[in-house]
């Protein structure tokens, strides 16, 4: 790191100075020299002695801009121009802001000020080394500015405005940046237009509608080392989940080049999830990768008449991360140091929305910005707000179009497509915004539309921000949105439905349930939450529950995983090229097959128990019948014909067998690595369909056999009770399992002899028959008579209410229920409780 220590002595007030360096500011002085050069200026005195790596540089402070003002007389003038300005109309504000820009960029820089930018700069260049090339007009014409200065090193421009990074109003975007700077002459220039950019149609546009006086905002200019990331990469990072408001994930996006694609929505990056908590104990919790396709990537113009240019990536490089788990960690680490220090210095929760940047010539992370971020830290968080289409009026047809989910929302209207920022005039009020990318001067529409869907870009990018800033719906990176959507034509955009926003032909109605989270009274009967899709799993953790009941594994091998394990094993032996094929494509980053299945498989268990942690999140290992397990990537090969799988080769008889031992110890490799490496020690183990006490021991050593070693750090392995046999021998069972959860599906087709699947005998199915309650009532009391836990985990007490209050009647320790009637129940099984004398205590969600 550059010895700061050696920066000029400043003559005079740091009031009146033009110039400050970054490390002679900090966050008490946004209002001298502005949000962003503040921030910079804190990190650099307050985190890079905790390993914070940040560029040096300086800034021009709010006296510099309004000394310029002042000097030239140009406040009357711009009275004037926005004494009749309208914000609402595109060519009155088109016009004022031009008018602005070019009073500002017409008026000369007072020659003082050009000394005093001029000179820093040269002390910037004498600190990095970089020399002026020979020539240099500035130089040999300005001898009392530079002296003999031979210097040339690349710097980023940033315009920094007083009122920026507020915590509730994000001016981020709202002024220009300039990138690859060389040399004062550039530098000057860039700085006076920076100047000019306070005056940006979308500056005025936002601060109008944040109530600010035009004149009473100041505009600073940071000058900072540049970081070659066009070497390398780059790209922004949250500490707070984007789209829920989740407070322990670190959301880190990352594409090749220079950042300015990754905010602008350009490119569709890279995402990385790590889970804090565990990160600060010195796990890798690792929790999700999601690979872009990174197409362009912006770098330096060498030899061009430009600063930067966009060139296309190689098929070599987008097919690959752009950043190693070793940098991903470092990052997320970064995260939680910038967000518990601005927290702790605001004396508020302060989640951050950070630039990052890594220097390919020196391999070196650095931050180049941090500002709080402004949408899910000022949510109210006692009130849950689900989307969901109306029961009976779902979309019939398939939709239009998908893309990244943008928040939970939903919204409608006439599509509008928009490929030119000239042409928002067009827009009108409540349309549906479809466009390829927008940058911050496509905003004064974007606060008009009912939704925003985006053919590139991210989670972070520059539509989605605003977007959630605005709360609207939003879908980006669909490619080709702008090909299949028509102009005109009437569209539902729904990002409720998980990961994947869809984009829907027609007005399909849709409601808003809304649920007071603050007066929920807390219960006896644990309350535990059904979670199938990791996507979903950090929204449904804003539901108060006291954890996971039932996380299906099968979900997450279907889903992400596609491909049968054995498929995987025994990559060289498959039999059907276009099987053989299709899973190549499908591992395409994994040498080794199987380490493709391990790592998918963490990563989804690791989703579900991050978003629960500390709670208990019980995993159910994987419970597919035969005819299921054959209809995954390859499993035709590997699957026997069973005319009655239901009840045939499942569960536990899998697990030890010698045909599928191999592709259970993938499993367990999941679970070890998510316990183990992710510090998710949460993660209780269930084992489905165990027939005989003997049976699951062979189990549990298996289990050990491949590092998931009863009691070893806590680890509890659990068992579903769904066979009239753990009900009969529950003592027995008692002896090999920690615990017990009711599967009130299988319960019921075994006790009652039937398939769940016939629609023969459909009409007999219900878990409220007597010979089901019975069993029920029976293995509850056994359980308790052996001291262990049991709790249910079956869709009964979510479809049936009497079902519920029969459970705690009986005594039970938990009712795990799914997401969508956990809060009705909640309040029966308090009802159900107090009646029996236990008393109810509000609480407070948190």
């Amino acid at each position: 790191m550059i010895d700061t220590d050696s920066r000029p002595v400043l003559e005079p007030s740091r009031s009146q100075a033009f110039v400050l360096w970054f490390d002679q500011v900090g966050l008490a002085d946004i209002p001298l020299v502005g949000g962003k050069n503040a921030s910079l200026g804190e990190m650099i005195q307050q985190l890079l002695p905790q390993g914070v790596n940040v560029p040096n540089g300086f800034a021009t402070t709010a006296f510099a801009y309004r000394y310029f003002i002042a000097q030239a007389g140009l406040e009357p003038q711009l009275r004037q121009i926005f004494a009749h300005l309208d914000v609402e109309d595109m060519q009155n504000l088109r016009q004022r802001g031009q008018q602005a820009r070019s009073l500002i960029l017409h008026t000369p820089f007072p020659k003082e000020l050009d000394q005093a930018i001029a000179t820093a700069y040269a002390k910037l260049c004498e600190l990095y080394g970089g020399c002026l090339p020979e020539g240099d007009t500035f130089a040999s014409t300005h001898p009392q500015i530079v002296q003999e200065c031979r210097y040339n090193t690349d710097v980023a421009v940033r315009s920094s405005a007083t009122a920026e990074d507020l915590p509730d109003a994000s001016f981020a975007g709202q002024q220009e940046t300039y990138l690859n700077v060389h040399g004062v002459k550039q530098v000057l220039e860039a700085c006076h237009n920076c100047f000019a950019s306070i005056f940006t149609d979308r500056a005025i546009s936002y601060r109008t509608i944040k109530g600010f006086d035009h004149l009473d905002v100041c505009l600073s200019v940071g000058v900072q080392k540049m970081v070659r990331s066009d070497l390398a990469a780059s790209g922004v990072m949250f500490s707070i989940d984007t789209e829920t408001g989740f407070k322990n994930a670190a959301l880190i996006t990352a594409a090749y080049g220079l950042g300015e694609n990754v905010v602008q929505g350009a490119v569709n990056p890279d995402e990385f999830f790590v889970f804090k908590p565990t990160l600060k104990q010195g796990f890798r919790p690792i929790l999700g990768k999601r690979l872009g396709s990174k197409a362009i990537k912006m770098v330096y113009d060498i030899g061009g008449c430009k600063l930067t240019k966009n060139v296309p990536v190689p098929d070599s490089e987008r097919h690959q991360f752009a950043i190693t788990d070793d940098e991903i960690l470092t990052l997320a680490g970064w995260a939680c140091v910038i967000e518990d220090h601005y927290s702790a210095v605001r004396g508020t929760y302060t989640p951050m929305d950070i630039e990052w940047a890594k220097d390919g010539e020196t391999g070196q992370l650095f931050i180049v910005q941090a500002r709080p971020e402004t949408v899910q830290s000022q949510k109210a968080a006692n009130v849950l707000r689900s989307y969901r289409f109306v029961p009976g009026h779902e979309p019939s047809q398939p939709p239009l179009v998908s893309g990244r989910a943008v928040g939970e929302r939903m919204g409608q209207g006439a599509a509008q497509i928009i490929l030119d920022v000239h042409q928002i005039a067009d827009f009108r009020p409540g349309e549906v915004l479809v466009t390829n990318k927008t940058d911050p001067d496509w905003e004064p529409i974007m606060k008009r539309a009912s939704a925003i869907v985006t053919n590139q870009g991210g989670r972070t990018c520059h539509a989605a921000i605003i977007a959630r800033e605005l709360g609207i719906p939003a879908i980006v990176g669909c490619g080709d949105a702008t090909s299949l959507i028509q102009s005109g034509q009437d569209v539902t955009i729904s990002c409720a439905e998980g990961e994947a926003g869809q984009v829907y032909a027609g007005l399909w109605p849709f409601e808003v349930i809304e649920t007071q989270l603050s007066q929920l009274p807390r219960t006896r009967t644990q309350i535990l939450i059904n979670v199938g899709n990791p996507d979903e799993a950090l929204g449904l953790a804003a539901i108060p529950c006291d954890g996971v009941g039932l996380a299906r594994l099968e979900f997450i091998i279907a889903n992400q995983i596609q491909a049968h394990p054995l498929a995987l094993l025994k990559f060289d032996q498959l039999t059907d090229p276009a099987v053989k094929q299709e899973i190549a494509k499908l591992t395409a980053l994994y040498p080794h097959k199987p380490d493709f299945f391990v790592e998918k498989l963490a990563h989804g268990v690791g989703m579900i128990a991050a978003a629960f942690y500390p709670h208990p999140v019980i995993v159910r290992m994987s419970d597919f019948k035969s005819n299921e397990y054959a209809n995954l990537l390859g499993g035709r090969q590997f699957e026997p014909h069973e005319e009655n799988p239901m009840i045939g080769w499942r569960g536990a008889s899998r697990y030890y067998d010698p045909a599928y031992r191999e592709a259970f110890a993938l499993e367990c490799q999941a679970l070890k690595r998510v316990r183990e490496d992710m510090g998710l020690t949460n993660v209780i183990p269930m084992i489905p369909f165990c027939r005989t006490p003997a049976e699951g021991r062979r189990v549990v050593a298996e289990m050990a056999m491949n590092g998931l070693q009863q009691g070893d750090r806590g680890l509890q392995v659990y068992m579903m009770c769904e066979i009239p046999s753990n009900v009969m021998l529950a003592a027995e069972f008692s002896q090999v399992f920690d615990g017990f959860s009711i599967g009130s599906n299988d319960l019921t087709q075994l006790t009652l002899g039937l398939d769940r699947d016939s629609a023969l005998v459909a009409h007999i199915f219900d878990e409220r028959n007597e010979a089901v309650l019975a069993m029920v009532k029976q293995v509850i009391a056994a359980a308790k008579a052996q001291g262990r836990k049991i709790g249910i985990c079956g869709q009964a007490p979510s479809d049936y209410p009497e079902f519920a209050r029969f459970l705690v009647q009986q005594g039970i320790d938990s009712i795990s229920l799914n997401p969508d009637s956990l809060i009705k129940t909640h309040l029966e099984i308090a009802q159900v409780e107090a009646s029996m004398g236990a008393l109810p205590v509000p609480v407070t969600s948190s």
